[in-house]
């Protein structure tokens, strides 16, 4: 981890809420509680739209009406797994910032944003005029490959966060 950020993750681990969600017995679990349901939801949400795009499920739907359904869902999930995550995240920052599993996760998530981000350039006008196509663009199917496998990268990281974390002692 670059030096420049240590005084900010001591800062921020020295903050009120850090100290309260790191000494307390239940909020931790329950913040951990609520953001494995978010990362489930984000996660599932997903994978609908994705096994769709593959032609491996929801065939007699139209693309575009059948992401729709899902886009809400799946955005109030990531902010609930955002802000779940960020909670944890400052319980404990020197050791989130030293961890291999939590950075591999940061990574996969920007990799998901970057997946996401070219779909929707590539594909995302087009969606309306796809409805129940069966041949659907191969990079468009490579996109929703991409998203499983990322996502599922994202999962069994934050998964491994926790067997691999390493508590830091506070400065205070």
């Amino acid at each position: 981890m670059p030096t420049i950020f240590l005084p900010f993750l001591h800062w921020l681990m020295d903050t009120p809420l850090s100290i309260a969600i790191a000494e307390n017995e239940v909020l931790f679990p329950w913040i951990e509680a609520f953001h494995v349901l978010g990362v489930t939801l984000v996660f599932g949400s997903i994978v609908l739209v994705d096994l769709r795009l593959l032609n491996l499920g929801f065939r007699d739907r139209a693309i575009h009406e059948f992401s729709s359904q899902y886009l809400f869902i799946t955005w109030m999930a990531f902010i609930l797994s955002f802000v779940t995550g960020f909670l944890l995240f400052i319980s404990n920052p020197l050791s989130y910032a030293n961890n291999a599993n939590f950075l591999f996760k940061i990574c996969l998530l920007i990799c998901a944003g970057l997946n996401m981000s070219i779909f929707q350039h590539l594909y995302g006008k087009k969606l309306t005029y796809w409805n129940k196509a069966i041949d659907l663009p191969v990079l468009a199917k490579v996109g929703a490959t991409c998203s499983i496998l990322i996502w599922t990268g994202v999962i069994i990281f934050g998964r491994l966060i926790g067997f691999s974390l390493v508590p830091t002692l506070s400065n205070s």
